[in-house]
């Protein structure tokens, strides 16, 4: 990481070195554009090093939310094809694997209330499929022999978000992105709209900015107040175990009402996770950890014999609508990428499409209509 650079001058600034950031600068960069990248911490600390990273538009659909299922799944349609890219130019494995999910209710209310959630999925026309107790446990034969039944979506897949941080990092750099260690203090504007960020270290030129500051996006004092989106931080704990990878606990991702199972290539498994109104905290709470651990053996009970690796916290960015913030703002060259709340592993690739499409008018880039930045003003002049 670049603490500091001579030339202080590029087309594109991305604020934010999280995975929606570094994923921007990957397509902006690939588009032609020469991009900076700003970051005042390590990249990919923040809720990009905490997500467990499903892919998985149809095992977490919810009622009320067809704009961000078509969201996503458009980008679960890119992924296969973006991991490829960033894998064949680095040499580095993503821990992607379409594993496929398995949904399991653990008594008899939960099985009610999984065939509504399948049900539901039926009628967006998404492919599931329910399973009594035999034939979950012939797939997952740990899962816990008292379900009810389950929910098999073989389309889902995960990715470790910790390893495509990485990966993107040394793609960047050999593409010439400069990842530079610099707080963003505030915008330079002129005539003409946006002329690049004001840091600590001094000005830094460019034409178009992109601000994928997470969730402090709603609080970022370098952003204008004018522009800034209604994000706000949701926290999340979650639990890192590890097994053993030539025999793991569990091939799929598994879920149950109240937590889910990640496994990852080399044997570890990401249990998750809480999902808390705190503001900015960040802390590992005992009650966090004993809820995740508690719910994951009732679901799987192989996982009171694996070794704890650590429990981490972090803050996804949240909307009003769940739906993420991507696009110009109302100053001309100033792009908002964040708000991506449950859904910033999975909507990765398409942001930074869109991104790509917006600011260098590529023609590969992707619509996302449901995601202007200015919706929310829209609602409250309605």
């Amino acid at each position: 990481m670049t603490p500091n650079g001579q030339d202080k001058s590029s087309d594109v600034i991305v604020v934010g070195a999280g995975l929606i950031g570094l994923a921007c600068a990957w397509e902006l960069a690939a588009g032609g554009a020469s991009v900076t990248v700003l970051e005042r911490e390590e990249p990919g600390c923040g809720a990009s090093r905490v997500a467990a990273g499903m892919l998985a538009p149809v095992g977490e659909l919810d009622f009320g939310e067809p704009e961000l299922l078509a969201l996503n799944l458009r980008s679960r349609a890119l992924y296969p094809g973006f991991v490829a890219a960033v894998e064949a130019a680095t040499g580095l494995d993503t821990g992607y694997r379409q594993t496929g999910a398995l949904h399991v209710a653990l008594d008899r209310d939960e099985a009610g209330e999984l065939r509504r959630v399948m049900e539901l999925q039926k009628s967006h026309g998404l492919d599931s499929s329910w399973l009594g107790p035999l034939g979950a446990r012939d797939l997952e034969p740990g899962v816990s022999p008292s379900l009810a039944g389950a929910v098999l979506v073989e389309d889902d897949a995960v990715v470790d978000p910790r390893a495509l941080v990485a990966a993107l990092r040394v793609g960047l750099e050999a593409a010439g992105v400069r990842i530079v260690r610099a707080e963003a203090t505030g915008i330079l504007t002129g005539p003409a709209g946006i002329e690049g960020v004001e840091t600590e270290d001094g000005a830094r030129r460019a034409g178009k900015v992109v601000a994928a500051p997470g969730a402090e996006a709603g609080v970022a004092a370098w952003l204008p107040e004018t522009v800034r989106p209604p994000v706000r931080p949701v926290k999340g704990q979650v639990v890192e175990l590890r097994g053993v990878a030539d025999d793991p606990v569990c091939e799929r991702i598994l879920g149950s009402e109240r937590v889910y199972l990640a496994p990852r290539p080399d044997g570890r498994l990401i249990i998750g996770a809480t999902v808390e109104e705190m503001g900015f905290d960040r802390r590992v709470t005992g009650g966090g950890v004993h809820e995740l651990l508690r719910e994951a053996y009732r679901l799987l009970p192989d996982v009171a014999e694996m070794e704890f690796v650590e429990a981490t916290a972090g803050l996804r960015p949240g909307t009003p609508d769940n739906v993420p913030v991507i696009g110009e703002t109302a100053i001309d060259g100033l792009f908002l990428a964040t708000g991506h709340y449950r859904n910033g592993i999975l909507l990765a690739p398409l942001t930074a499409r869109a991104i790509r499409g917006l600011v260098i008018g590529d023609q590969t880039g992707e619509q996302v209509e449901a995601a202007r930045p200015d919706r929310f003003e829209q609602e409250v002049l309605g």
